[in-house]
């Protein structure tokens, strides 16, 4: 397994990170049940430590160099690497110089294979390099540098995404194939693995229950066919978020809290909604919430005849999506602004259901942006429900565009929120059409937002393909938003 030994508030990325030996020894004792190798990708942060407890565990390790563009931190690596492959020859099982370098356009084949024959020169085990399993095709020079070829097979990262139920065939497929083209080589699987949570690329999505099929398949055919894999990776690490979006920090198979995988190695149920019951407490009491608005809206006429019926079909769909929007809340936060995101789109789907329900009850039109900012009221009652109504639509048009111009312009590693999205949509249509269309001049400015949402919708569901459902529903979604957007009427130009 490949083993980062950083833990949640913990980042290679923030300078002067180091990871005490304690945590590591801790970890290796863990990892000792599960396996008999881990691969490391650095020597800094504290990570060396990692040599000596294997060796009190009984374990291997695959020992990485990371190189980038900073020469100074290359030699660094490349001197305490060398001494622990000369201390510890017994441990360490083979040295990888680099990992992705030239994926990542860090460094030049020439300097990378001069890197890789210096570190041979210097130590008893066997060197490799680590990358995908592409650059090993186009970059042919690197092949005679090493004694064995290790490549990372990835299907949910690739460039066109597989289903993590074709993951395994593909595997198999890709590591025949640079057999075939690497004769004489052994070929290693460097990284394989599966996000357990994150957004779906095409048909690849990254969930608990994918994760267990994709690396249990691929596991039994590695043992099947007798070929060497290394499942990336051992525990989850929460900083890759701020670099691979909410899927980066997701890959772990054990968990540090209980000490156990996530799931079974020989296979078995495995839930993609472990606190469900939670979610449906909290997706009851939205419901409850909703109803108690309509009750005191209504007024002493009482409402229409359907009234409950119409609160009924409101609620129920962002009663049950709640739930999911508060369990993605802690998966997508991983910054100051992600976090900031998250927690507006939940707090908008809550607002939406209670905001609308009251709308129902009390026979109240959806105000124009205009009569929220420009004073142009006429004869509509500008009143708690009426800022209220107005201000939650125009909290989610704003975070609709921002979520849909991200997935247009920058959509790797952006999150999908199609469940607070649908959980807000539904309420603000249910109102839109059970009152009549207003009369009057197109409202410009709902127009414009209604506009940039279809253009988006449309660009974002090809771009994705139609395999990404998650993709197709937020579309449908942001063109939900935009047909309640276009009905406004009344505003002056």
């Amino acid at each position: 397994m490949s083993y980062a030994p950083f833990r949640d508030g913990q980042s290679p990325l923030v300078e002067g990170t180091r990871v005490a030996a304690g945590e590591i020894d801790e970890d290796l004792a863990l990892l000792s049940r599960y396996t008999g190798c881990v691969r490391t990708y650095s020597t800094a942060e504290g990570v060396d430590h990692v040599v000596p407890a294997a060796r009190r565990y009984g374990l291997k390790v695959l020992l990485g160099l990371w190189l980038s563009n900073k020469a100074e931190k290359n030699r660094q690596q490349i001197a305490t690497g060398i001494a622990l492959a000369k201390a510890y020859p017994d441990v360490i099982a083979a040295v990888i110089v680099g990992n992705e370098v030239l994926l990542r356009g860090e460094m030049s084949v020439t300097d990378l294979i001069a890197t890789i024959r210096e570190v041979k020169s210097e130590v008893p085990e066997p060197a490799t390099y680590a990358d995908v399993w592409e650059y090993w095709l186009r970059y042919s020079d690197v092949q005679s540098a090493v004694d064995f070829v290790t490549i990372h097979i990835l299907p949910y990262w690739e460039d066109f995404p597989l289903p993590d139920a074709l993951a395994a065939a593909h595997v198999g497929a890709i590591r025949k194939r640079l057999a075939d083209a690497i004769p004489g080589k052994d070929i290693v699987i460097g990284e394989f693995g599966w996000p357990g949570a994150g957004r779906m690329r095409d048909g690849a999505r990254a969930s608990p229950s994918s994760q267990a099929r994709a690396i249990t398949a691929t596991l039994a055919l590695a043992q099947r066919e007798n070929f060497r894999l290394n499942v990336i990776e051992a525990f989850d690490q929460p900083w890759k978020r701020a670099l691979e979006g909410a899927a980066g920090g997701y890959w772990g198979i054990l968990d540090r809290n209980t000490g156990a995988p996530k799931f079974s190695f020989s296979g078995g149920a495995v839930s993609d909604h472990p606190n469900w019951i939670a979610q449906a407490v909290a997706g009851i009491l939205l419901a409850a919430l909703a109803f108690g608005g309509a009750f005191f809206a209504q007024g002493e006429k009482g409402g229409s005849r359907y009234l409950w019926a119409r609160i009924a079909a409101l609620t129920f769909l962002p009663a049950v999506l709640f739930g999911w929007t508060l369990e993605t809340v802690s998966v997508e936060s991983f910054s100051l602004g992600s976090a900031m995101r998250s927690l507006a789109f939940a707090a908008t789907a809550a607002a939406a259901s209670i905001v609308c329900a009251a709308a129902c009850a009390g026979g109240r039109p959806l105000p124009t942006f205009a009569s929220l900012f420009a004073g142009a009221a006429g004869d509509v009652r500008r009143d708690a429900l009426h800022w209220a109504l107005g201000g939650t639509l125009v909290a989610l048009m704003l975070l609709s565009i921002e979520a849909a111009l991200g997935l247009v312009f920058d959509p790797r590693y952006r999150d999908i929120p199609f469940a607070p999205l649908t959980a807000a949509v539904v309420p603000f249509l249910a109102v839109a059409i059970s009152t009549p269309r207003p009369a009057g001049p197109a409202a410009k400015a709902e127009w414009l937002a209604a506009a940039v949402l279809a253009l988006s919708a449309g660009y974002i569901v090809f771009n994705e393909s139609f395999a990404n459902w998650q993709s197709v529903w937020f579309c449908a979604g942001l063109l939900g938003l935009a047909v309640i957007l276009a009905r406004a009427r009344g505003a002056p130009g």
